[in-house]
């Protein structure tokens, strides 16, 4: 196995290559299980096109002006198109995650276990963090016990860099997550009425295992799958029959000052739920250029003062859109605003701004 083991940037394209083929075939399942936080039937949808977001970010060149061989470099290129093109709850978490994982890794030309481990980490305490209200049985438990896993087997192994160490980080992030997705049907009270596992928790773990597969050379493991409640091909599309869920989803990407984001934050607690908020990026500065000695401020510290901004993409459950579009453009000039009915399952043959109304 360790002659098949490539761990570089090559590695990493290849890993969200066949994670885009894998969800896409795996899309139906997923929306069919898809009741919380809402059942719109449409987690398998949104981590399709947002992963796919994330490989095409390779295959269009944007990419090019990053350093070839540094694995960190290229995830954050791809983790930066993922979340501006983040469909969903689902979607913004992978997104949020794939950023997140990037940041240890910047710097090194190949994944080692003591880097898997601590890039899990970073990653899940960032989608965790992303939520206004986090809740456990979803995608995050499952984040929260792959990295656990990687992070205690990489302890035992005394951070050993090798590649049989890394495969064996890898086997265990990919069976803890497994084991986790199991538990979410009893986590959370909506998947245990309808006897079935959280349809992002599946996701996240069908992502890992690509990951698995990429780096150590070896096939998918087909048989992860089985056993999950809901999730043979004989059953029925189980968000179908749940209840329409009222209001609507609205998305946008915005740059703010971090007070505005908080203030954000709080305002769109108040008006809806399903709140997720992450950096796009690094920080911009408005106004005037600030000196090496005055944090940002000129000498006058006048109203020209430079403000460190950073890009947000921004996600909220609402009954209605106006008020929260309100409350977004009140705080800067957002872009790509979209709002979509959450009873309305997305097509993803549609291109962006087809699935609801764009303001």
């Amino acid at each position: 196995m360790q002659t098949k083991i490539a761990a570089n940037t090559h590695a990493m394209k290849r890993w969200l290559g066949k994670a885009e083929t894998t969800l896409g075939n795996h899309s139906d399942r997923l929306n069919a299980i898809n009741i919380f936080p809402v059942a719109d039937g449409d987690t398998g949808t949104n981590l399709y096109l947002t992963v796919r977001a994330a490989a095409a970010a390779f295959a269009s060149g944007s990419t090019v002006d990053e350093p070839a061989n540094d694995v960190g470099a290229v995830l954050a290129a791809a983790g930066r198109a993922a979340m501006e093109q983040a469909r969903g709850n689902s979607g913004t978490l992978f997104a949020v995650f794939l950023c997140a994982l990037a940041e240890p890794l910047g710097g090194h030309t190949r994944l080692s276990a003591p880097l898997l481990a601590a890039a899990l980490n970073r990653a899940q305490i960032r989608a965790w963090s992303a939520l206004s209200e986090p809740v456990p049985g979803t995608m995050l438990s499952v984040l929260e016990a792959a990295a656990r896993a990687a992070g205690e087997c990489d302890t035992a192994h005394n951070g050993d860099d090798s590649n049989q160490a890394l495969g064996l980080a890898l086997d265990a992030a990919v069976n803890a997550a497994l084991d986790a997705v199991v538990q979410t049907e009893d986590q959370l009270a909506p998947l245990h009425a309808a006897h079935v596992v959280d349809a992002g928790g599946v996701g996240m773990l069908l992502i890992l295992d690509c990951l698995r597969s990429a780096v150590l050379g070896e096939e998918l493991q087909d048989e992860l799958l089985d056993g999950l409640h809901g999730y043979d091909l004989q059953d029925p599309h189980i968000h179908a029959g749940m209840p329409d869920d009222d209001g609507v989803e609205v998305m946008c990407t915005i740059s703010l000052s971090p007070l505005a984001a908080a203030t954000l934050r709080q305002r769109l607690d108040e008006l809806g739920d399903s709140v997720i908020m992450s950096q796009v990026g690094s920080a911009s500065h408005a106004g005037s250029p600030a000196g090496p000695d005055d944090a940002g401020y000129d000498d006058d510290d006048d109203e020209d003062a430079a403000e460190v901004s950073y890009r947000w993409r921004v996600h909220v459950h609402v009954p209605e859109a106006e008020p929260a579009v309100a409350v977004i453009r009140s705080l800067g000039d957002p872009t790509d605003i979209s709002v979509s009915q959450l009873s309305m399952p997305r097509d993803p043959g549609l291109p962006a701004g087809q699935h609801g109304h764009e303001y």
